[in-house]
């Protein structure tokens, strides 16, 4: 059995907080469900009695007539409550999926923001692409300014045929890059034969602000994984400022630790002489 990963262990601890206002939801559904059927079989009840004097002075055949209206009735009626129960039930599924994805979300900005190491930041993103959002190939890019090109820091998946540096306007995913705003590829993300490397599925900028820094860029999806939901696309939404932010930041930290140690170097060489 693998090992469950950290962002996975995060999301199920997170959930333990919803799990007893589930318990007592479906305690209340259960008896809700009950306390309706009970209801129903009450109000026939009350209609047959009001005119039970008036049902014993009819033939037997208006009798028979009478009881099969009356459990038409009761059946419509129990219809009616099974269908209000399938209501509140699917309800209950849409509200439980959606504390999965605030779970999802909630543990994967937290993840973002927990260190300044830049290559722990980089790992982080990568949990988050390859198990919260499903992707199989993709790769992290971030902007040289020097040379106004985007170069891969981190990968997952991806076969050696793929380029490792783009320049800044060139292709999908350096004008996705250029024009800051995200590209995602029509049709059917799991209908691809091959891999192109040139024409990703989707490219993320990563933004602070309106400066982009890089990009988020997936060539394709784990074959569980059949279409985009919309915890995806606020997962897209949020990586793209998230991401960016906790990036810029690890990165100037390990710039600046790297000339503290220099600069301590060099004072300590000052004191030996």
């Amino acid at each position: 059995m693998e090992k469950e990963t950290g962002i996975s262990k995060k999301v199920e601890e997170f959930l333990q907080v919803f799990r007893k206002g589930e318990e007592f939801t479906q305690e209340l559904l259960k008896e809700n469900e009950k306390l309706r059927y009970k209801v129903a079989q009450l109000e026939e009840v009350a209609k047959f009695s009001g005119r039970e004097e008036n049902f014993k002075s009819h033939t037997l055949e208006e009798r028979v007539k009478f009881l099969e209206d009356e459990n038409k009735n009761l059946l419509d009626r129990y219809h009616q409550v099974e269908e209000e129960n399938k209501d509140f039930a699917n309800r209950y599924v849409e509200v439980e999926a959606e504390n999965n994805n605030l779970a999802n979300l909630y543990v994967a900005s937290y993840q973002l923001h927990s260190t300044l190491d830049f290559n722990e930041s980089l790992k982080i993103i990568l949990e988050i692409v390859m198990n919260l959002i499903g992707a199989e190939e993709f790769s992290i890019m971030l902007v040289d300014e020097k040379t106004n090109e985007l170069s891969i820091v981190a990968q997952e998946g991806m076969g050696p045929e793929a380029r490792s540096s783009i320049k800044v306007g060139d292709g999908v995913i350096g004008q996705s890059v250029k024009g800051g705003e995200a590209y995602y590829r029509d049709g059917d993300p799991t209908n691809l034969k091959d891999v192109d490397y040139t024409h990703p599925l989707v490219s993320i900028p990563l933004k602070i602000k309106e400066h982009v820094i890089g990009a988020i860029v997936i060539y394709k999806l784990l074959v569980q994984k059949s279409e985009f939901s919309n915890v995806d696309y606020e997962l897209f939404s949020m990586l793209a400022g998230h991401a960016a932010t906790a990036l810029f930041s690890s990165k100037l930290y390990s710039q600046s630790e790297r000339k503290l140690t220099t600069i301590q170097s060099f004072l300590d060489l000052l004191k030996e002489k």
